[in-house]
Order: structure tokens, then C-alpha cells, then sequence
């Protein structure tokens, strides 16, 4: 249950991350209450999963999925670059990730 909190976490962490950028400095009240409302949300379920899982682990795996899923919906939704070098660091990214999953008990 720790890890699909976990994995819900880093989820909530992409939707708070796109609404901050369409939040435009939290100036749009909207995006703004999707941000802190996502990021309340996305602290919660690290901090359970936290319970379980070591710190390293969870803090790792929260922000990867954050990382790079921010980096998928900037590219799809905001039509930021795709370069090679942008989507190698991202697969290096998951790479590491796996790795982290494998290595934890």
C-alpha cells in the first residue's frame, strides 16, 4: 500500500507542477487553488508511503515521477522542445528509478 501511495504522491505532484505554470505567478485563481489543493494532496501521501518505505527511497521516487512527468505534459501540453539530450536525461532519470525500486526490500 506504501508503494501506490507513493506512485499516487508523484501523480499528484505533476498535476500541482501544471497547474503552477498555468497559474502564471499564482496570479489566476484557479490553477492556484489546483496547486496548493494538489500539493496538500501529494505531501499527504509521501509522508504515509514515508512510513514504510526509507526516506531515500520515497524522496527519490516522488520527485522522479514528478520530474519526469512534468517534463511529458510541458512537452504535450505546453509544447516545450524535444531534443535527444532532453529525453536522455529523462530516461536516465527512470533508469534510476528502477534501479531504486529494485534495490529497496
Amino acid at each position: 500500500m506504501a508503494w501506490i501511495s507513493l506512485v499516487l504522491a508523484g501523480l499528484f505532484e505533476i498535476v500541482w507542477a501544471g497547474a503552477m505554470k498555468q497559474s502564471h505567478g499564482f496570479s489566476r485563481l484557479w490553477p492556484s487553488v489546483v496547486t496548493i489543493g494538489g500539493m496538500f494532496i501529494s505531501f499527504g501521501l509521501l509522508s504515509w508511503s514515508m512510513r514504510t518505505l526509507p526516506l531515500g527511497t520515497s524522496y527519490m521516487i516522488w520527485t522522479g515521477i514528478g520530474a519526469v512527468g512534468a517534463f511529458v505534459v510541458g512537452i504535450m501540453v505546453f509544447g516545450e522542445a524535444v531534443t535527444p539530450m532532453r529525453v536522455m536525461a529523462a530516461l536516465l532519470i527512470v533508469g534510476g528509478l528502477v534501479m531504486m525500486k529494485l534495490a529497496t526490500p
